[in-house]
C-alpha cells in the first residue's frame, strides 16, 4: 500500500464530508420535517391536511458507480388541542449510502406550535431523537493496486443523535396578500457531532461529524381558481465550507399538477414536476408524486452529472 496515496485519500475525503455530511433534497419542501424538526407540513399549509406520511429516493451523479443514494420513510402529525399548545409528533426512517460508507437513521418527532388556531399562524418549537448507524465496508475501497484496501474488515458503529428547531408561520390578512402564508426556521438536525473511529490489526479510518446548519423561508400566494405560487430558499451552512442558498419557485395549478424551476449557489440548477390526486376527485385526502431532476454546472472536478428524485406523500385532514 503507498502511504502517501492513503493519506491524500483521507485527506480528500474529510474536505468533502467536512463540506455537506447529511443528505441532500431536490424537493426539500416535502422533506421539511427532516430539515427541521419544528416545521409545519407542507400539506397543511397549501390543503389543511394535518396527517401526512411519505417516501423518497434520491439518486445523485447519473453515470458514476457507487454513486451517493439516500431513501426516506417519514410521518408527521400536528393535532389540534383547542388550547394555545398544538401537538407536533412524527418520525422519519433515513439510509443515505456512497460508495463504501453511509449511515441508517431512525428518529421520532415531538414539538408544538403556539397558537390558539394554528390555521392562522404560529411559533413552534421542535425536537427530533433516534439512534444512527454509520457504516464503512472497508473490503470496497482500492486505493491504489488491485487487491489494495484500507482494511479488511467492514464495520459499523451505533450513535444517539439530536436535531432542534424553531419555525414561524401567518396568515396574511387583508389586501393583495390576504389568506397568503409565510413562513420560516432555523434548525441544527444534527446537534451531536461525533468523531468517529473505525480500526482493526489492519489500520485505521477516522472521520468528524459536523453540525449543519439550516434555514427555510418561504411565501404562498393563492389565486382565485385555488392554484398558487411558492418561491422558497433553503440555507446551508457547515463549518469550513461556504454558505450554500439553495432558491425554487414552484407553481401549482389547481389541484392537479405542478411544476417548479431553482438553482443554488453551488451552480446547481433544479426542476421538479408533479401530480396530484383525491380531493379534486371529492375525496377529503390527496395523494402527491413528483419527480426532481438537478444538474451541477460547477466547475471544480470532473462533471458529476445528474440527480433523479422521486416523492410520494399521502395526506388527510383528521
Amino acid at each position: 500500500m503507498n502511504r502517501l496515496h492513503l493519506i491524500l485519500l483521507l485527506c480528500l475525503c474529510a474536505s468533502f464530508m467536512q463540506a455537506q455530511q447529511l443528505s441532500l433534497f431536490s424537493q426539500y419542501r416535502e422533506n421539511l420535517s427532516i430539515i427541521n424538526p419544528a416545521s409545519v407540513g407542507t400539506n397543511y399549509l397549501s390543503y389543511g391536511e394535518n396527517l401526512s406520511f411519505g417516501a423518497s429516493y434520491r439518486a445523485q451523479w447519473e453515470g458514476f458507480e457507487n454513486a451517493p443514494t439516500t431513501a426516506t420513510l417519514r410521518g408527521e402529525h400536528l393535532f389540534e388541542t383547542g388550547g394555545a399548545f398544538n401537538l407536533l409528533s412524527g418520525g422519519y426512517l433515513i439510509n443515505d449510502q456512497t460508495g463504501p460508507t453511509g449511515f441508517t437513521g431512525l428518529y421520532g418527532r415531538i414539538g408544538g406550535v403556539i397558537s390558539d388556531d394554528p390555521y392562522y399562524g404560529g411559533i413552534a418549537v421542535g425536537l427530533s431523537f433516534g439512534m444512527v448507524q454509520f457504516r464503512v465496508n472497508s473490503s470496497e475501497i482500492v486505493l491504489r493496486q488491485q487487491n489494495d484496501v484500507l482494511s479488511g474488515d467492514d464495520q459499523n458503529q451505533f450513535f444517539p443523535d439530536v436535531g432542534f428547531g424553531i419555525f414561524a408561520y401567518k396568515q396574511i390578512s387583508g389586501g393583495f396578500f390576504d389568506d397568503d402564508y409565510v413562513y420560516g426556521g432555523i434548525s441544527v438536525p444534527q446537534v451531536v457531532g461525533l468523531d468517529l473511529t473505525f480500526s482493526d490489526e489492519n489500520g485505521e479510518y477516522s472521520t468528524k461529524r459536523i453540525q449543519h446548519f439550516y434555514g427555510v423561508l418561504g411565501f404562498y400566494k393563492f389565486f382565485n381558481d385555488d392554484s398558487f405560487l411558492e418561491p422558497s430558499a433553503w440555507i446551508k451552512y457547515t463549518q469550513n465550507a461556504p454558505v450554500n442558498v439553495d432558491i425554487n419557485i414552484r407553481y401549482q395549478i389547481q389541484r392537479n399538477f405542478w411544476i417548479g424551476v431553482g438553482g443554488s449557489t453551488a451552480q446547481t440548477f433544479h426542476a421538479e414536476a408533479g401530480v396530484l390526486m383525491g380531493e379534486n376527485l371529492g375525496f377529503d385526502n390527496t395523494l402527491r408524486i413528483g419527480y426532481g431532476y438537478d444538474y451541477t454546472f460547477s466547475s471544480f472536478g470532473p462533471s458529476t452529472g445528474g440527480s433523479h428524485e422521486i416523492n410520494i406523500s399521502y395526506s388527510l385532514a383528521q
